[in-house]
């Protein structure tokens, strides 16, 4: 189920909500009043704790993206997750490499509703929450979803990212 949505809704929010329900997303996507650019502020705002965030980061792996759905309470080791997945390295992405690999811009990657598939990796510590939110395509939208869910939508694979 998703929230009403206005004729004049984002083209990346409109594409995320198509192939969430394409995927047969459950949760709701919800349009916040004002962009949230830190887990923080979007646990505030949603009022769930900080760690049921599932940050959406595109990193890159040597001229290839890698999508890492981490929780809130986390910072990516990159060193670690690199060795961990088997790449050379895993570096920030400039905003013009998020944009071209996912259609959206930095703040508002979704999970999923990318031009081309991304290989996707997804924080176990996830799994301790009931509902789990991520970004939907905007740096004001975001879904709720359940790790199992994520999985599901993603085909992402665990890693432990600290």
């Amino acid at each position: 189920m998703t929230t009403e949505h206005p004729m004049t809704e984002h083209p990346s929010i409109a594409r995320f909500r198509t192939e969430h329900a394409n995927r047969g997303g459950t949760g709701n996507i919800v349009i916040l009043p004002d962009s949230v650019h830190t887990a923080a502020l979007a646990a505030q705002a949603l009022g769930c704790e900080v760690g049921a965030i599932a940050n959406s980061l595109l990193f890159d792996a040597g001229g290839a993206p890698v999508l890492i759905l981490t929780s809130g309470a986390h910072r990516v080791d990159t060193a670690l997750v690199a060795e961990r997945i088997g790449v050379g390295s895993l570096k920030r992405a400039k905003p013009e490499f998020v944009r071209e690999h996912t259609g959206q811009v930095i703040g508002g990657v979704s999970p999923i509703a990318h031009p081309a598939p991304v290989p996707t990796y997804l924080d176990p510590w996830l799994r301790r929450y009931d509902v789990v939110w991520a970004a939907a395509g905007h740096p004001a939208a975001v879904f709720s979803t359940t790790y199992d869910e994520l999985v599901a939508l993603t085909g992402a694979t665990p890693v432990d990212v600290e």
